[in-house]
């Protein structure tokens, strides 16, 4: 089971810290590494009295703490949901097995790349937003950027914690690097395309927020159901602050989608731009590049190394528990996304254990419809015609079958010459 949280610790904790003396000086060296980043590459915007949530605690009934605090002085905590002594591995060859505690040596590897790999996203969305606070469109928005950004820098703490408690030193080297990498830097890139992109402005933020924190709700879903439970329990606890990021994007996108129609009834005219709001094109152009490069984030089609994650135990499914077939995929199969012989975008069936990568992707590509049915419903009720929609998943992609291939938000097969000149 957690411990009672830890708050008078210089690292707040329900994990026991003060029992671990060598990991607990670990962590305290670590933290003055990141005190640095965090000064570096955090938010340029000076605060002194920011309304923040804080996480404290991870019962039901209360874990945040609400009150004002200088961003530098903000507590990033270690918090893991509640252990359940009933628990069992939900799928794969380990079925019915209690979950490890301990990282078992022949998926040692391979966990620390899932960590790390999921660490490296945290530290990096705060080092895109660093320069927003100068442009905040209101103070609710500028106390909702600070909020996410001091919970990306919780979430990074999360996942040093668990390299450092149990990967010896391959995981404090690792935990290093995740400091050293930075966004969009030619030397150290983040690991991932999406997190080395500019956020320039506050609709590229809302976007960021609906559409790539929505992708880290379904990486932090299957990594829930990991049969290593440290990280089974903190990922379930990083869900609960990762549902505040992904509601500013959709109300975020709303006010802007709102703005935008009472101009144009307003004024009879969609030529909004010259009187404060952005045009449906714009955004529909901004909806199309974060939905393509978030796609991207879920990897391949088809992954072998996704299919021996899933066999032993370490990532399952987007809710697992529900899902009604035998939790092992042996004997499925899954109609997969391709490019034919003749170059045509097509479809084909492939082992469903190989096809995993493409079981979350559209389980994502299900969610993320539904805020753009949403913002639809405002046109609607304006009564314009004008409509926004989700790009062909073909489109502007740099992973997996559609790598090699230029197409419209519409999906038409495109020539690369024809690409360079349509492209804006």
């Amino acid at each position: 089971m957690t411990s009672t949280p830890d708050y008078a610790e210089k690292i707040p904790n329900n994990v026991d810290l003060a029992d671990d003396r060598r990991l607990q000086r670990a962590l305290e060296s670590w933290q003055p590494n990141f005190l640095s980043w965090w000064e570096s590459m955090g938010p340029t915007l000076p605060t002194r009295d920011v309304y923040l949530r804080t996480a404290v605690n991870v019962g039901r009934e209360g874990w945040a703490h609400f009150g004002h605090v200088a961003m530098r002085d903000y507590r990033w905590g270690i918090f893991l949901a509640e252990r359940d002594p009933d628990r069992r591995i939900g799928f794969g060859e380990h079925q019915g097995e209690p979950p490890w505690q301990k990282v078992p040596g022949e998926y040692r590897s391979d966990l620390r790349r899932l960590i790390v790999i999921q660490g490296d996203t945290e530290p990096a969305s705060v080092e895109q937003q660093r320069n927003l606070g100068a442009t905040a469109p209101s103070l609710y928005d500028l106390r909702n950027l600070f909020q996410v950004n001091v919970e990306e820098g919780r979430h990074l703490w999360a996942m040093v914690y668990l390299l450092h408690a149990y990967f010896g030193r391959e995981g404090r080297e690792e935990a290093e690097e995740l400091l050293h990498r930075n966004s969009g830097s030619q030397d150290a890139p983040r690991i991932l395309g999406a997190f080395n992109e500019e956020t320039p402005d506050w609709l590229s933020f809302f976007m960021f927020t609906y559409f790539t924190d929505r992708d880290g709700k379904y990486q932090l879903g299957t990594l829930k159901e990991s049969a290593f439970d440290p990280l089974s329990r903190t990922c379930e606890f990083m869900l609960k602050e990762e549902a505040h990021h992904m509601m500013v994007g959709t109300t975020g996108v709303d006010r802007v989608v709102e703005r935008t129609v009472q101009l144009t009834v307003e004024h009879d005219s969609d030529e909004v731009a010259a009187r404060g709001g952005i045009p449906l094109d714009v955004i529909q152009k901004y909806l199309n590049f974060h939905y393509s490069v978030s796609l991207d984030l879920f990897g391949g089609e088809t992954s072998t190394n996704v299919a021996n994650y899933y066999t032993a135990g370490l990532k399952g499914r987007w809710l697992e528990g529900r899902r009604r077939d035998d939790h092992k995929l042996t004997s499925d199969s899954i109609m997969v996304d391709t490019v034919d012989e003749d170059g045509q975008i097509a479809q084909a069936e492939v082992a469903a254990l190989v096809g995993l990568n493409t079981d979350l992707r559209r389980e994502y590509i299900a969610d993320c419809e539904g805020g753009v049915k949403r913002w639809n419903r405002i046109l609607e009720s304006a009564g314009l015609e004008a409509r926004l929609k989700l790009p062909h998943v073909a489109f502007n992609r740099k992973v997996g079958a559609f790598a090699g291939i230029e197409a419209t938000p519409d999906g038409e097969r495109l020539s690369a010459q024809e690409w360079d000149l349509r492209r804006g």
